[in-house]
């Protein structure tokens, strides 16, 4: 379906171009425009996965918008913002929840950005807009759209703890391409081996000696787990975690060995911790990323020992990092005691919008919120 375009911001700078609803067959297109902006690009099986096989998705009806491009009279694409549906809830309410995805727009069309930003925030059947990726080029568009960030977590700032001081330094050092960095690396690793050592502190490991296990799949316990934690905090926005939305989240990772699912517990499932691959190829970095901690008595006292046994298995295979963005302060307190060293982001990443003033009001208070890296698009 075409959609006419609604502002005159575009059309002041811009010669007319037609935006219209983005289709599976426009996947070729929508890569070779990712690819010349330097954005991660999928194969088609994993872009269609996100909507084909999405629970949410499945829910809405094909009257639920893939997404909308930007496009030539010629027929190039220019321009694209996906727009992925999530479920999440609060309060015992199921929410519709938009996720702005993957916006990239050539730079001769730029005036276009804002029209597809339109689009994506006029949609009439949506709960809730959650958006966890903006980066700078689009914090101000976000602040236009008066969508405020979320009041929890520090979304622009990561902490992290090295695993692989040689590996770490050869790849931020490597840019440069120095005949003495090679040699500057090792000089560097015995540094920064005394700095962490310094720097640790002593971490409580209470729940050392709980049963932990690899899950290679995911299994019906994570169904009885989600219908644990959401009656046990229904005044929390969470992301639904069932075993269907897990397998649909993480299902290429899964199958590539990119991510380390954790539990606690025998029988039944006590807590749990997902760690995903997220390296920097550009950069040479190898990098695992703290996504997920749940726990059912809404405690932490196994974020530590879980957190140990990523940074051990990151070591023992060579990943140069392992890192943490915008968890609720009482989990980063203990994250940030095995993880002492921190970079700023270019920008605060994690947006909100409701048009729904019952929900907006309840939004407003920061105990509503118990964010993590499985929210809106962060890990997708």
């Amino acid at each position: 379906m075409e959609i006419q375009q609604r502002t005159h911001r575009a059309q002041k700078t811009a010669p007319i171009l037609k935006i219209r609803e983005a289709g599976f067959e426009d996947y070729d297109q929508i890569t070779a425009l990712q690819i010349a902006y330097q954005r991660p690009a999928r194969s088609y099986e994993e872009w269609e996965h996100v909507w084909a096989h999405n629970p949410a998705y499945l829910s809405a009806g094909s009257a639920w918008p893939k997404g909308w491009v930007v496009e030539r009279a010629d027929g190039t694409i220019v321009g694209y913002l996906g727009n992925i549906p999530l479920f999440y809830e609060l309060a015992g309410q199921r929410l519709l929840t938009a996720v702005a995805h993957a916006w990239v727009v050539d730079a001769n069309y730029r005036p276009y950005s804002l029209a597809l930003l339109d689009l994506y925030f006029s949609q009439k059947n949506v709960d809730l807009f959650l958006n966890a990726t903006v980066g700078p080029a689009g914090r101000d568009s976000f602040n236009v759209s008066q969508s405020p960030r979320v009041p929890v977590g520090d979304w622009e700032r990561s902490v992290f703890s090295i695993t692989n001081r040689q590996g770490f330094l050869a790849a931020w050092l490597g840019e440069k391409a120095r005949p003495f960095i090679k040699p500057l690396r090792f000089g560097l690793a015995g540094a920064l081996a005394v700095v962490q050592a310094f720097s640790l502190p002593t971490v409580p490991t209470n729940g050392v000696g709980h049963a932990f296990r690899l899950c290679k799949n995911i299994d019906s316990r994570f169904d009885d787990f989600w219908k644990c934690l959401r009656k046990n905090n229904p005044s929390l926005l969470l992301a639904v975690r069932n075993r269907e939305a897990l397998e649909w989240h993480f299902k290429f990772p899964l199958r590539r060995d990119q991510v380390w699912i954790l539990t606690a517990g025998t029988d039944a499932i006590t807590a749990y911790a997902i760690f995903l691959r997220y390296d920097s190829p550009a950069a040479g970095l190898t990098r695992m990323r703290l996504i997920d901690f749940q726990s059912l008595d809404g405690g932490t006292a196994l974020l530590a020992p879980m957190l140990k046994w990523a940074i051990e298995r990151c070591r023992r295979e060579g990943i140069h990092m392992i890192e943490n963005i915008g968890f609720h302060p009482k989990k980063m307190k203990i994250i940030s005691q095995l993880c002492p060293y921190g970079r700023k982001l270019p920008c605060w990443m994690y947006f909100y919008k409701t048009p729904h003033q019952g929900l907006a009001e309840k939004l407003a208070d920061p105990n509503a919120w118990y964010p993590s890296q499985f929210d809106s698009d962060a890990s997708l």
